[in-house]
């Protein structure tokens, strides 16, 4: 978190973390961009969906979290939740269980990050926190590289 990181490097590095402390199969960060989520970052190898893969604040599993502004943790089959939505180029979508939490900035849903397991899991106390944890220090980060945009952008324009 100090060292002198663009917004996208620093995302990288936390869903890398996540996945590492939550021995998870795969981690997403979605971030809000004009009233939709957009996927900003993720675990896995390949990167060609990120910011191509985009869903409304009223659609999914990840918009419910948004909307909501609350966690949300299913164990198993989270693919057969009314609320899911399938994106047929995230194999993700297979997957059995999910925990969500959203990322709040300044009193307002900035993003949402979201783990998954290939096998069914009861996500403990301990997960939950730490994900909800994680989703407050990066709305945080979120603020300060905003910030710091500004001021380059009010620098530059002097």
């Amino acid at each position: 978190m100090t060292r002198d990181m663009d917004a996208d490097d620093v995302l990288y590095e936390i869903v890398s973390l996540v996945k590492d402390f939550l021995e998870c199969d795969s981690c997403l960060i979605y971030l809000v961009e004009e009233s939709e989520l957009v996927l900003y970052a993720s675990s896995d190898q390949n990167r060609e969906n990120l910011g191509r893969v985009r869903l409304r604040l009223d659609e999914g599993l990840t918009g419910w979290v948004a909307r909501e502004r609350r966690l949300l943790a299913i164990s198993r089959e989270a693919y057969s939740d009314p609320r899911f939505k399938y994106f047929k180029d995230l194999p993700q979508d297979t997957f059995e269980a999910f925990l969500s939490v959203p990322i709040i900035s300044q009193g307002k849903v900035v993003g949402v990050i979201n783990v998954q397991h290939r096998e069914p899991r009861i996500h403990s106390g301990g997960d939950m926190e730490l994900l909800s944890t994680i989703g407050e220090q990066v709305g945080c980060l979120l603020v300060l590289a905003r910030q710091k945009s500004n001021a380059a952008s009010r620098i530059l324009s002097v």
